[in-house]
């Protein structure tokens, strides 16, 4: 069985769409060029800010095998395969083409509200019909559950290839009992880009982001920084992105960050629905922020 090194940056890509809502291959491509020469250590394909929900079973596939076939192995690609249906789920597990597929990232299932017994056998179940490195994925706010310290630390003690957690609960008690209390291999990664810093300081050993689909040399440069000791200049470079996260999610993920994309020049600034762009005086405050920074827009 493999292992995968989630120290550093990963980055939760987007999916960009032309101005019709087609997806727009074009750019993707460009984006995960620009990822691979800015530091990324890694890419997460199909998470929550590729608007996954809204992509068709076919459409997945094309931006699974584009994303492979431009990394063509140079870093690391994780795929989001989650669900709320675990029979479902271990089936695409089962089935499905993971050639090029580093790792699996799976969210808790949502809208069920299962109990801690319930993830606990789900998760099971997902790890032991595959050799792939399973990465757990606990975001309350979306999933309307949250996975326990004790669920989480269960599973990294009972099951091999289950080899991290990408926590967003924002609980930082919680958190820290992870971090205390895991196996030695076992990786805690924030799922917050907010709290990215402090969480590092708890014994975290990265991120997977969404300010990195923007702004991948600065915030992997935070991320080493912090990683390595250095937290005087790595909390620095947190500083400077502090408005900005709080902008980038105050009218949805992923419009914040695509307005971003947009304003640089790689996308169009189009969701699809239900999610729509920022509004234009979220647009417009991100915007003053980016001269602030001196970031071409």
């Amino acid at each position: 069985m493999g292992r995968i090194n989630l120290k550093g940056m990963g980055v939760a890509l987007i999916t960009p769409f032309k101005t019709n809502c087609d997806i727009d291959f074009q750019s993707l491509m460009r984006l995960v060029d620009y990822q691979l020469q800015s530091g990324t250590d890694y890419l997460v394909v199909l998470g929550t800010t590729a608007e996954t929900p809204t992509l068709t079973p076919d459409e997945q596939k094309e931006i699974i095998q584009t994303v492979v076939e431009r990394v063509n192995g140079k870093i690391p690609v994780v795929l989001g395969v989650g669900g709320n249906n675990t029979r479902a789920v271990v089936e695409r597990v089962k089935n499905d083409n993971f050639s090029g597929i580093d790792a699996i990232l799976s969210v808790v299932p949502y809208y069920n509200k299962p109990s801690q017994e319930g993830i606990y056998r789900h998760y099971r179940q997902i790890a032991d019909s595959t050799s792939l490195p399973v990465i757990l994925y606990n975001v309350p706010g979306r999933t309307g559950v949250n996975m326990s310290a004790e669920t989480t630390l269960r599973l990294a003690n009972d099951c091999e290839n289950v080899v991290g957690v990408k926590e967003a609960s924002g609980n930082m008690t919680q958190i820290g009992t992870i971090i205390k209390n895991k196996p030695h291999n076992f990786q805690v990664i924030s799922g917050d880009d907010g709290i990215t810093f402090p969480l590092i300081t708890f014994g975290a050993e990265g991120v997977i982001s969404v300010i990195g689909n923007a702004f991948p040399k600065e915030f992997s440069r935070m991320v080493r920084l912090a990683l390595s000791g250095d937290y005087a200049n790595a909390l620095h470079i947190h500083h400077n992105f502090t408005e900005l996260f709080e902008l980038l999610f105050i009218d949805g993920n992923p419009a914040g960050v695509k307005s971003i994309l947009n304003m640089m020049g790689y996308i169009e600034n189009s969701l699809r629905l239900p999610l729509i762009p920022t509004r234009i005086t979220t647009y417009e405050k991100i915007k003053a922020i980016l001269q602030e920074l001196n970031i071409k827009c």
